[in-house]
């Protein structure tokens, strides 16, 4: 087995990482057409208008295919990144892809001299929280929505660089 994480950017990288979010939230968590849009929203604006030096996307691989994604985007001002779209697939969970996909976006907001990473996730994620918490986030907020499903809790997530 050959496990990679290389940068985003190669024909198709884009269109999977919308389609493998939506298929699998909607096969685990019943989220819909909403949530879809949601990513594919995410992933237009990166596509569209970002900052090399300030802004990446990866996508993990596995023998060869596609396995995962993360996006470190600008957050809210300019000292802070924003985690966006960690996705490891079902076939390629266990192998330490999330955590490696996670350091990877950390160790690119440091060399970006970014102060200060968020992100927004949902109580389902239980994996992915603590993949997380281990690397030193804390939670900074949480509220009920009803977004794509029935009483989700988005929960904010901060981490000092």
């Amino acid at each position: 087995m050959t496990k990679l994480i290389r940068k985003l950017g190669q024909p198709g990288d884009l269109g999977w990482v919308v389609q493998s979010h939506a298929e699998i939230y909607a096969a685990e968590y019943g989220w819909g057409p909403a949530y879809e849009t949601l990513i594919a929203q995410i992933v237009s604006a990166y596509a569209s208008d970002h900052d090399d030096e300030r802004e990446a996307a990866w996508i993990a691989e596995v023998d060869g295919e596609r396995a995962g994604s993360i996006f470190c985007v600008r957050g809210p001002d300019e000292t802070t990144a924003q985690l966006r779209l960690l996705l490891v697939t079902p076939a390629a969970r266990g192998l330490r892809l999330g955590a490696e996909l996670v350091d990877t976006c950390l160790r690119f907001a440091r060399s970006a001299g970014y102060k200060r990473m968020v992100l927004w996730t949902n109580d389902p994620l239980v994996a992915a929280r603590h993949i997380y918490l281990s690397r030193g986030f804390r939670l900074t907020g949480s509220e009920v929505h009803e977004l794509w499903g029935d009483n989700l809790v988005g929960q904010t997530y901060e981490l000092d660089l």
